[in-house]
Order: C-alpha cells, then sequence, then structure tokens
C-alpha cells in the first residue's frame, strides 16, 4: 500500500499537564506546547471537498489535551509517544510525529522532545 506524502501539521497546541522527574514539580500543573505532523492515509486530491475524508483537527486537539490531563508522567518522552501512538490508531493517520516543549531550565527557552509513530512500526 502506498501512503501520500500530504501533511496536516497543527502547531502550538496547549497541553495542562502535571509532569517532572521530582515528585515535587509534578505537583504544580505546567503547560507544554505540542506541534503534530499527520501523514493522512489518502491523500488530498482523493478527499473530494468531503471533510470525513480527512482527519478532525478540533477532535485532535482535544484528545491530545485529555490524554496529556489524564495522569502524572516523570518524562515528556512518554506522553509523546503516547500521543503518536493515539494519533495512529484513533484518527487513522498512516504516520504522526509529535514534538513536546517544555520550559523548565533557566536560561534556555525550552527543551523538546520528538517521535514518529506509523502503521508499519505498530
Amino acid at each position: 500500500m502506498q501512503y501520500c506524502n500530504d501533511e496536516i501539521i497543527i502547531r502550538g497546541i496547549d497541553l495542562p499537564v502535571n509532569v517532572g522527574v521530582p515528585e515535587a514539580e509534578r505537583v504544580t500543573q505546567q503547560v507544554l506546547q505540542a506541534d503534530i505532523s499527520l501523514r493522512p492515509s489518502r491523500d488530498f486530491a482523493t478527499m473530494r471537498d468531503d471533510i470525513a475524508m480527512t482527519i478532525d483537527y478540533d477532535a485532535v486537539a482535544k484528545r491530545m489535551r485529555a490524554l496529556a490531563a489524564s495522569r502524572p508522567r516523570q518524562l515528556i518522552e512518554t506522553l509523546a509517544a503516547e500521543m503518536a501512538e493515539v494519533l495512529v490508531t484513533e484518527f487513522g493517520a498512516h504516520s504522526a510525529s509529535v514534538e513536546l516543549r517544555k520550559r523548565i531550565l533557566p536560561g534556555v527557552d525550552h527543551v523538546a522532545v520528538r517521535t514518529t509513530s506509523s502503521l508499519g512500526s505498530r
């Protein structure tokens, strides 16, 4: 099966989370930012201007916020992997890349992690 090279990109999703290695850090909610890139299972030209043929951006943003808030985590790496997997399994993307940014270190704009999941890697 050939997949398309078209992408849907959602940038700067705010994700309220409880995350951090020390327990004291997880007590206070932080806001991470996520960029998501989705490769749909069909190319844009075959969607025939039918919203049912694409991935619902609003549903993606809401699901990512709900997933992030669902439980505390120590690592943003864990959350990024969970998000990418959900995007492939629940939204029918052929592949999904997630970048998470966290503002935590003094004198550093942010730290970031990026991961990709795809139908072929499951």
